[in-house]
Order: C-alpha cells, then sequence, then structure tokens
C-alpha cells in the first residue's frame, strides 16, 4: 500500500491556473521534452492531432503510437496485454529515453503497464484524465455498480464483443461542453472498442512500486466518471499516485483537446517539466 494514499492533501500537489503561464506558453522558450501520447477508448491517433501539433511547435519531440484493436486495425480481438505491449515495442524499437509518458482516459490503464516494461526510459508519467487501476481491479471496476451491468449489457447486445456507447450517453458524458455539430462529426468516426482489456483485472503491483515522477491534469467538467461519491478522477483515483504533481483546468473529456489543443499542451507542459 502507498503510504501516501491516504492523505487528502499530500505534498507533491501544485494545482496552477491557467492565466500568466498560459500567456507564458505563447511567448516564452520551453525545456524541450520528449512525449508520448497515449489516447484512450473510443479513439485512435488522430485524437492528439491538434495537442501533438502544438507540442511540437514548441519545440517538443511527439510520439503517438496507435495500439491494437484501434485506428486501422480491425480484429477487436485483443487483450490488455497486446495493448501494453505494442505500445512499449513502439518505445523500444525507436530508442526512446527521458519520455514524458502520458496517458488520457483508458490510456492510463495502458501507460501503468507500459511503464513497468520500461521504467528506465521515462522521465515522468502524466495521466490526463486518464485511469488510474488499483492493483487487482480492472479498468470496468473504476465504474458504479450501475454503470458496469450498463456495459456488459451492450456488450451482450453488440454479438461480436465489442462496446459502443449509444449517442446521447456520448455526448453528455465524453464531450458535454461541445456543440451538437462537433460532438455528431466525432461521434461518425469512432468505432466500437474492445470489450476485453477494459474487464481485465491487472496485476499493478510492479507499478505502484515504481518511483518515477508522476502528475495527474484533472479537467474539472469531464463528466464520464461520477464526480465524488467514492468515484470520479481526482482526488478518488489521483490520490493511488502518492506523491504526485497536480494540475487543474477547466475542460472535459474529449471536446477541449479538439477546442482548445494549446491550452492542453500547456497543461501537459506544466505536467512534465522539471
Amino acid at each position: 500500500m502507498n503510504v501516501y494514499s491516504s492523505r487528502p492533501q499530500p505534498f507533491g500537489y501544485y494545482p496552477l491556473s491557467y492565466g500568466a503561464n498560459y500567456e507564458a506558453f505563447n511567448r516564452g522558450k520551453q525545456q524541450p521534452l520528449t512525449f508520448v501520447l497515449v489516447h484512450g477508448s473510443w479513439a485512435d491517433v488522430s485524437f492528439w492531432d491538434g495537442v501533438a501539433a502544438e507540442l511540437r511547435n514548441q519545440g517538443h519531440n511527439v510520439y503517438v503510437p496507435e495500439y491494437p484493436g484501434h485506428g486501422s486495425d480491425p480484429n477487436k480481438n485483443v487483450t490488455h496485454q497486446e495493448i501494453d505491449d505494442a505500445v512499449a515495442k513502439y518505445i523500444i524499437t525507436r530508442n526512446l529515453q527521458q519520455i514524458v509518458l502520458v496517458g488520457h482516459s483508458f490510456g492510463g490503464s495502458v501507460v501503468q503497464k507500459v511503464a513497468e516494461q520500461v521504467p528506465e526510459r521515462l522521465k515522468r508519467i502524466v495521466f490526463i484524465d486518464g485511469f488510474v487501476v488499483a492493483d487487482g481491479e480492472s479498468l470496468g471496476d473504476q465504474f458504479p455498480p450501475s454503470s458496469q451491468q450498463y456495459f456488459k449489457q451492450l456488450v451482450e447486445a453488440s454479438g461480436n464483443h465489442t462496446l459502443m456507447l449509444p449517442y446521447p450517453v456520448f455526448r453528455d458524458t465524453f464531450m458535454n461542453l461541445a456543440d451538437a455539430e462537433l460532438v455528431r462529426a466525432t461521434y461518425s468516426k469512432i468505432t466500437p472498442e474492445p470489450a476485453g482489456p477494459l474487464f481485465e483485472k491487472l496485476d499493478l503491483k510492479k507499478f505502484f512500486a515504481l518511483n518515477t515522477p508522476k502528475s495527474y491534469i484533472y479537467l474539472t467538467e469531464d463528466n464520464v466518471l461520477p464526480q465524488g461519491e467514492g468515484y470520479g478522477w481526482h482526488p478518488h483515483m489521483s490520490s493511488r499516485l502518492g506523491v504526485f504533481r497536480l494540475i487543474k483546468d477547466h475542460g472535459d473529456h474529449m471536446t477541449t483537446f479538439k477546442t482548445d489543443p494549446r491550452r492542453v499542451a500547456q497543461r501537459l507542459y506544466e505536467a512534465a517539466r522539471d
């Protein structure tokens, strides 16, 4: 058990507003960093297009790996292990070093497992409204029982062990701050999510033993998880990291990445810099 996990406000929390720092992002030269950005469910590498472009414009090296069951891969019968191995292999074959490994949403559980494979290559691990799964649990376990049952019903109805959120659910949880046009355009491009990895129990003992510095970016209008009631991104899930750097900002689960990628890029830089 992490000795800091029960502390409501451990040292290492660094909440920031985005006023002066955001303007400095547009004016000043930044410490060059190497980012590996891992997307989440109902997404592919294009999710990061705007944010990656902003980071590159500031002089950073940015890599965006795709993983099995997503993007152009039609095979949805994949495991969490296969996803983790693919991202780790991407890092190793490119001999990336001093990495800022970033996980969004489901990508949070991916970077947890990838970090176990390549700890010596990491500078910092950053979660941006990313799942921090407890040892022995699955990503699905992070939702209330009613949501878990709903997901299982959707999977059973799919006929091919995939999970596709109905439009009204996607609209009000993933993109609650967006206008209808942007939500419809985004929803039209997503494909069903492989269900297997969402329900796999993960052995994360190695992850929670790592001394790698960690950060958590919390977008405060993200409605994918219930706010409070023993669930949610912060502080419920973020506190599992022990000592970590906390960055807060306005935003929801997907909209802000599309409508204000420069601000998201700035949050990532604040979370990752020395």
